[in-house]
């Protein structure tokens, strides 16, 4: 699945679409997905000529959100439409999420996402991220709901919340 087949089966845009390109897709059962992480991204615009090294780790929270827009795209496509159509995917919940290293722009996340377990409108899945084939990120669980977007709109004439 290449970029721009990712771009059509996710919601996110730039600057936090964070998966580049899908390297293998069994349908229901496991993805493996890359994202090449870049000096070029908006989270490294404020570092100075003199930043430390350790300053260009790439945010855990990125990490983290990668991975999941990984496990987003198994969903969308190991649950057919009964899912994507007019749903919303929200992260319900993580557990076990260990960070064992960081990683710095000229490396390439490999995300890979199994399907532990499809419930209803629920998706809980495990996995891990590795660079260069050394553990980065792994995830003991990750729960996915996936929710009617139109009962995630505030009430015409709501107040926004600020």
């Amino acid at each position: 699945m290449e970029a721009h087949e990712v771009r059509r089966s996710l919601p996110h845009r730039f600057p936090m679409l964070l998966v580049d390109r899908v390297l293998e897709l069994v349908p229901g059962e496991r993805l493996v997905a890359v994202k090449a992480v870049t000096c070029n991204e908006p989270w490294y615009r404020e570092l100075g000529e003199d930043a430390a090294p350790q300053e260009f780790a790439y945010p855990q929270s990125l990490l983290v959100e990668s991975w999941g827009q990984a496990a987003g795209l198994l969903a969308v496509h190991g649950a057919g439409e009964a899912l994507a159509g007019g749903q919303v995917m929200l992260a319900g919940a993580m557990s076990g999420v260990t960070f064992h290293r960081a990683a710095f722009p000229g490396d390439v996340l490999e995300h890979r996402v199994q399907l532990y377990r499809a419930l209803s409108d629920t998706v809980i899945f495990d996995g891990h991220t590795t660079i260069d084939g050394e553990p980065a990120v792994t995830f003991t669980r990750m729960v996915m709901a996936f929710r009617p977007a139109d009962r995630l709109r505030p009430p015409a004439g709501a107040t926004p919340v600020s």
